[in-house]
């Protein structure tokens, strides 16, 4: 029997490694199949992983709810050994639903209007933005021959290349855009209808998380040993830690921000305030680079109404980031990733290379992830082999010096205990 046993799992093992090898030859050199079935799997899911993510931003919520408004009955039922009140579970997620559509009421009552009346603005004055540009770059040219010989040249070159562009590209491709414009209502229409499916998808995941969760923990106790169970349940809760404080945090701080710019632009009274607000409020979402990308553009609009303003927003907009790097940040986010700057840094390009926009979002807190798991395998290995695990230990470059400075197992014992 034990033979019979060994060359099944041998055969299973061969089987397992053919179809690796032919998984790989088929993403390389093949027609990707199994890259069309990835992508046609998540285009069936698309609903499925935003009712999750609509969950997992308001679980919270509903915690707060539950915690502090049914606090009795919800201790009742965990001590009869029952996941949620009857009937708890219902009245907190209708006061959260209820709380989502107050806020995106204020923000549309509020905003919207005086966002499409700054749109509005801005297109009507694009032909006097244009004379103003236009004005800054022939006062410049006079004052400078040879950069005024290189711009003609340069523009002489354009045209050409634009005529050529015309006549053999653009006009051929005219129909197609066409079309796609047509497209473009049936694609938000379709948007909408996986964002519905994804509310009701998220109802149901908030009203059977504690089940949701348990089913994960059975699963995964089914897959892995005893010994190894353990550390996947830290992992998993470690990976959630650092997800959801940052995930969470972050789009709570960039709200924020985006109130605060709204109301101090109002007062002081800079032009293209609301379109200037959701700018800043969505950048700042982008970790360390945001607060750059929404000020850049927000100062060139603000510059080409009034040269001081613009100035002036520089500096709210400095305070601001002050205000929100200092204290809004901190209270809101702590430190939630663990990665140093520089981490931080290679994330963001990273994955905003890979992934744009979404990938420089969710690229800090995947980096941060593995990060801390190369950590602990490092400092696991290094507990193996008596070694300290402070960096300033290995300064010098000297193993020895580390060795002999290093905790013996009697002195980890005693810390721990203590």
């Amino acid at each position: 029997m034990k033979r019979e046993n060994k060359y099944v799992r041998q055969g299973l093992l061969v089987f397992a490694t053919v179809c690796a090898i032919l998984l790989f030859y088929d993403t390389l050199f093949g027609r990707h199949m199994a890259l069309r079935f990835g992508r046609q799997l998540l285009t069936a899911l698309e609903p499925v992983l935003y009712g999750a993510f609509i969950a997992y931003l308001l679980a919270p919520m509903v915690n707060f709810f539950e915690d502090n408004l049914f606090a009795s009955p919800v201790r009742k039922a965990r001590e009869q050994g029952r996941m949620t009140a009857a009937g708890v579970r219902a009245v907190s997620l209708l006061m959260t639903w209820a709380v989502i559509c107050v806020l995106f009421y204020l923000l549309a009552s509020v905003l919207l209007p005086e966002l499409y009346k700054s749109v509005l603005q801005l297109i009507g004055n694009v032909e006097n933005y244009y004379n103003i540009i236009s004005g800054w770059v022939e006062r410049l040219l006079e004052s400078n021959p040879a950069v005024e010989s290189w711009v003609a040249d340069q523009m002489d070159t354009a045209y050409e290349k634009a005529t050529t562009w015309l006549e053999k590209e653009a006009l051929p491709q005219a129909q197609t855009v066409m079309i796609v414009a047509a497209g473009g209502v049936k694609s938000i229409v379709n948007f909408l209808k996986t964002l519905l499916v994804g509310v009701i998808v998220s109802i149901y995941l908030l009203a059977t998380k504690e089940r949701c969760t348990a089913h994960a923990r059975k699963i995964a106790y089914s897959i892995f040993s005893e010994q190894n169970i353990r550390w996947v349940l830290r992992g998993a809760h470690k990976v959630d830690g650092i997800f959801s404080g940052f995930v969470r945090g972050k789009l709570l701080d960039s709200l924020i921000i985006g109130i605060i710019c709204f109301f101090c632009c109002s007062i002081l009274e800079f032009p293209y305030t609301p379109l200037v607000s959701v700018i800043v409020g969505i950048t700042n979402i982008i970790p360390f680079f945001g607060p750059f990308l929404g000020a850049i553009p927000s100062t060139f609009l603000i510059l080409l109404v009034s040269p001081m303003k613009a100035l002036y927003f520089v500096i709210f907009i400095l305070a601001l980031q002050q205000l929100d790097g200092n204290v809004i940040g901190p209270k809101i986010l702590g430190d939630k990733t663990g990665l140093p700057s520089l981490w931080v840094i290679i994330a963001i390009l990273v994955g905003g290379s890979f992934f744009g926009l979404p990938g420089m979002f969710f690229g800090v807190p995947v980096c941060a992830c593995m990060y801390s798991a190369a950590a602990f395998w490092m400092e696991s290995r290094l507990r193996k082999k008596e070694l300290p695990l402070t960096t300033d230990a290995y300064a010098e470059d000297m193993p020895q010096k580390a060795a002999e400075t290093a905790p013996s197992p009697e002195n980890l014992d005693a810390e721990k205990k203590s």
